[in-house]
């Protein structure tokens, strides 16, 4: 004897447990220029032509000291500097520049982690549903999000979010988008993907101006935190 079918408007209200989302795999990933704590602070000075501060220089010292970073990793080298020097001096325009170089390096640094991750995970690339990428770095249409699908693979059908703009919680955000897409869609397969370089902040020391060096020391920070 078979149960009689409920009404639709029941099967329809009843509420669904939602499966439970679980990490899978973790992937990481810095740029090639690794620079010393304890010889960040001569390096950044002198690429910004700023050695003449010494007080500002003893400040950023104490700073560095303090802050229980030990290596700090950049995209941008003397030479990337020496090739764009309205990096370093806040009277030229540098927004275009600055996004062009991102343009490529966010996906690509983004593309070593995730394939790390994918590795680990033990499943092809093509299996994975729904992707989320987080930066406050990259500003392009189509985003860094495109870029990457093609550099890891990703079938064309793959549902993509991006998280633009959400700072030092952009991560979280990721991380929240992920779990509810997991746990909403039967089967889903999400790649959380996060990136920021310091291109878009890198300036000069200047007296007038501490938070220029400050915003640079904030935003290293928060990327060793989140390795």
């Amino acid at each position: 004897m078979a149960s009689s079918p409920q009404p639709l408007s029941t099967a329809i209200n009843k509420p669904q447990q939602a499966q439970r989302a679980a990490v899978l795999a973790i992937g990481t990933a810095n740029p090639a220029n690794c620079v010393p704590q304890d010889e960040y602070v001569d390096w950044y000075f002198r690429v910004t032509k700023s050695d003449h501060l010494t007080k500002l220089k003893a400040k950023m010292k104490r700073i560095c000291y303090n802050s229980g970073i030990k290596q700090r990793y950049f995209y941008h080298t003397e030479d990337t500097i020496r090739d764009h020097p309205e990096f370093i001096d806040s009277a030229l325009p540098s927004l275009g520049a600055r996004q062009a170089i991102l343009a490529s390096a966010v996906p690509e640094l983004t593309a070593a982690a995730a394939t790390r991750a994918i590795a680990e995970w033990g499943r092809p690339a093509g299996d994975v549903t729904h992707l989320v990428f987080a930066t406050s770095s990259d500003a392009h249409m189509p985003g860094a999000d495109l870029r990457l699908a093609s550099l890891l693979g990703l079938r064309s059908s793959v549902q993509r979010t991006m998280v633009y703009f959400h700072g030092c919680s952009s991560g979280s955000a990721a991380l929240r988008v992920a779990m509810d897409t997991a746990e909403n869609n039967h089967g889903a397969r999400v790649l959380a993907a996060c990136a920021e370089l310091t291109v878009n902040v890198f300036r000069e020391a200047r007296e007038d101006r501490c938070w220029n060096f400050s915003v640079v020391q904030k935003v290293e920070n928060k990327r060793r935190r989140n390795g």
